[in-house]
């Protein structure tokens, strides 16, 4: 057993002991106590998280986001949760979208989980900015509300839970509803040579009924949208040859890489324009007053063009992307690479079935399925210069065959009427599969797939089951003792690079994660908390797998990498205000097999890949608070602070990360919501975010974060204005990055954006 297990197994044993020292206290004729939590479940079909569990969760609602946030996208509900960040970097982001919690930066994209109507979004296929959550199949103006529960301390999520679980419900219809919205966007943008400005537009259209049993919704949403550059071609100052060599060109940019080195900017590349379209049906019929079907089925396409500008002239003026240059008597060689445009065609489609009862009584239970699917998947990109016909060579990747496959069997037990023992049962199975084909094509943009130059396929599988048990067991307590039991395989494993395929034997491993959570009403106006978990994290099937064969020996991957180990624990205290409430929440985690790509110093030639890190213990604070009709009604404020202290305390392969901080964890981070409902008619809102200092690196050796590749400090505002015509109509405008802050996570973030909308609701 290990220490972090003895360790929480004993923090479990002695909490136990201290509840039925206080049993005696139980009156059988207790009410129910009152909850104490930042969400408010009101009507309207009920979330899928355990808001039974004493423990940490967050919420916003769709009249919220109407009023206070520009969403344009799903994943825009959460800009203003504490704690979390969405590194977003334009509007229709699809593949690098990445969600942070507390202890998780925006690389970890597989330590969160990400849920539609119980249908996951999450995409655990790998774990990094192209694994990101399937936001796009969820339209803004569908949702209900969003909810998040943070850390691991729900028996009936697998460990990806370490961070958070997003939960967004959207609408099903009791009546009649239509719903038509269309939006406007537009960006100015100036970075290096580049001073333009962007637009895009949006459309949406949903309609949904109820007759009798039977409830439907159909909606269609459309997105046009031309994003800033992401990319810039660069080179730096010491990689070029001193010598009057090359074409001489003007354009170039000096400035200074993340480490500070001297580094000559190019010209800007990856300037995407997405379109994408979405629809979706949901249908769900009530077999009987305590049973209901319901089904999902949604579908999202994106045709993306990936645009470059070089800042290079020649003498004569002529744009210069190929050839070698010279640079104030230093040279350079341009590859294809440096200016390769690039295209992506997608289609993917999501389905969902469940069958659930809600008598409320003693037994309850849901049987659902899922699916999602890349029914197709291409990005082809440039390899080479063009020939003297014009015609370039490139690269295809096909993803086509991913997916995911996901189904469970859950029961709730109420054996007694006063709810003082609320039982949750569950098993589960999570299937994933990578289809992962490159290559070559004649014809960069159109051409037909040629040899194959790489290959990585393989399957994981987690296979749960899970029971918690929450408790009233004396007046003002209330506990929850949960443990999950998980069994892992990765098989079908295989890497090529077109001339060589090695193959790969299963894997299996078992692992068992405990949760507790405890709470105590002092009175009416204050609650404390305390929550603790282990959450097992096991490696996604492009973490094993997706890697480099150099001649006949394997590179860039691990097929025995170990699985992720943390134990996070919170303590928390709430204070009802008299509209409102402040919660102050210490949190601790401790993971041990960190997944990381770094370095490996230990072995020569040095190797780059995906390793386990040591060890890396984060703690923090979490203060957020929520007040209505402050100094004058229908003021409301929102606001939070976060403070964590994340650092790498072991890594033997790496030495030098040692004692520095985890990247993409900021110390401070904070938020801040102010919206004013004066009638019926008129709302306003502005909003601040702010992240102090990033590093991009386990060494930390990358301390200029504003530049391209860097991670950069930011304090950004947005302001919205709404006004509702009639009971049908209503129009708002808002600006995001009001201050036309510049800021990075790697790629630039959007500059200053303006965003109209006009919306008819019928309901």
């Amino acid at each position: 057993m290990s220490t972090q297990s003895r360790a929480l197994r004993g923090s479990l044993f002695a909490l136990t002991v201290g509840m039925f020292n206080v049993q005696q206290a139980w009156a059988a004729e207790a009410e129910p106590a009152v909850e104490m939590a930042m969400v408010t479940i009101s009507a309207g079909r009920p979330t899928s998280l355990p808001t039974q569990i004493p423990t940490t969760i967050e919420g916003i609602t769709a009249e919220q986001i109407e009023q206070s946030i520009n969403a344009a996208d799903a994943e825009d509900a959460l800009k203003y949760f504490p704690s979390l960040n969405v590194r977003k970097r334009y509007v229709g982001d699809y593949d690098h979208a990445v969600l942070a919690s507390r202890a998780s930066g925006t690389g970890n994209s597989a330590r969160s989980l990400v849920y539609a109507d119980g249908i996951l979004l999450s995409n655990l296929l790998g774990n990094g900015a192209t694994y990101t959550p399937r936001w796009g199949m969820v339209a803004p103006d569908e949702i209900e509300r969003v909810d998040v529960l943070y850390g691991p301390f729900s028996a009936a999520y697998p460990g990806n839970s370490v961070g958070a679980v997003v939960d967004y419900l959207t609408r099903m219809p009791s009546k009649l509803e239509v719903h038509a919205k269309l939006s406007g966007y537009s960006q100015g943008f100036k970075q290096y040579g580049g001073d333009d400005r962007y637009q895009g537009r949006q459309g949406s259209l949903s309609v949904g009924n109820k007759h009798g049993d039977l409830s439907w919704w159909a909606s269609v949403n459309h997105l046009d949208n031309d994003s800033q550059p992401i990319t810039f071609a660069n080179k730096l100052v010491s990689a070029g040859v001193p010598g009057k060599a090359g074409t001489p060109v003007k354009g170039a940019i000096a400035d200074k890489n993340p480490s500070n080195a001297d580094w000559l900017i190019l010209g800007d590349t990856n300037q995407i324009h997405t379109v994408q379209d979405h629809a979706k049906i949901k249908l769900a019929y009530d077999i009987t007053p305590t049973l209901r079907a319901s089904y999902t089925l949604g579908w999202w396409q994106n045709d993306a063009d990936r645009h470059v500008n070089s800042y290079l002239r020649d003498s004569a003026g002529n744009t210069v992307t190929s050839g070698t240059i010279n640079v104030d008597g230093r040279q350079y060689t341009l590859t294809p690479s440096d200016f390769a445009p690039a295209t992506g065609k997608l289609e993917h489609l999501m389905q969902g079935l469940s069958v659930k009862s809600h008598t409320k009584g003693v037994w309850d239970w849901e049987l659902a399925l899922s699916n999602y699917d890349y029914r197709k998947d291409e990005v082809r990109t440039v390899t080479a210069f063009p020939n003297k016909s014009g015609v370039a060579a490139g690269s295809l990747t096909d993803m086509s065959g991913s997916g995911w496959d996901t189904l469970a069997v859950k029961g709730i037990w109420r054996p007694f009427s006063d709810n003082r023992h609320i039982v949750d049962i569950g098993a589960q199975r999570d299937s994933f599969r990578l289809r992962t084909l490159v290559s070559g094509t004649t014809e960069w943009a159109e051409g037909a797939a040629g040899a194959a130059t790489a290959s990585f396929n393989g399957d994981t599988r987690l296979e749960s089951l899970y029971a918690q048990d929450t408790w009233r067991f004396a007046p003002g307590w209330k506990t929850t003792l949960g443990g999950r039991l998980e069994r892992w395989s990765a098989f079908n494993g295989s890497l090529g690079n077109g001339k060589v395929v090695k193959t790969f034997g299963e894997r299996r491993e078992t692992s068992f994660s405990p949760k507790l959570a405890l709470s105590h009403e002092l009175n009416d106006d204050w609650t404390v908390k305390a929550s603790a978990g282990r959450a097992v994290r096991y490696p996604t099937v492009s973490e094993l797998y997706q890697g480099a064969i150099v001649g006949d020996t394997l590179m860039n991957n691990d097929p025995n990498l170990k699985p992720e180990r943390s134990v996070t624990s919170e303590l928390t205290a709430e204070r009802k205000l008299d509209k409102g409430l402040l919660r102050a929440t210490f949190f601790h985690e401790t993971t041990n097999d960190a997944l990381y790509s770094q370095r490996n110093v230990n072995v020569t030639p040095n190797v780059t890949n995906i390793q386990n890190v040591g060890r890396i213990r984060t703690n923090g604070l979490e203060v957020a608070a929520q007040a209505d009709d402050v100094l004058w009604e229908g003021f409301s404020l929102n606001g939070s602070l976060t403070y964590a202290d994340s650092i790498i305390v072991d890594n033997a392969n790496f030495p030098t990360s040692v004692g520095k901080e985890q990247p993409r964890v900021p110390r401070k981070r904070a938020t801040l919501l102010a919206s004013y409902h004066p009638d019926d008619k008129w709302s306003a809102s502005l909003g601040a975010r702010y992240s102090g200092k990033q590093w991009g690196t386990l060494d930390n050796s990358d301390p200029n974060g504003s530049s391209y590749t860097g991670v950069s400090s930011y304090f950004v505002t947005d302001v919205r204005v709404r006004y509702r015509f009639d009971k049908q109509w209503s129009a708002a405008v808002g600006v995001d990055n009001l201050g036309n802050k510049k800021y990075w996570a790697f790629h630039p973030y959007t500059q200053r954006t303006f965003i109209a909308e006009l919306q008819f609701d019928l309901r």
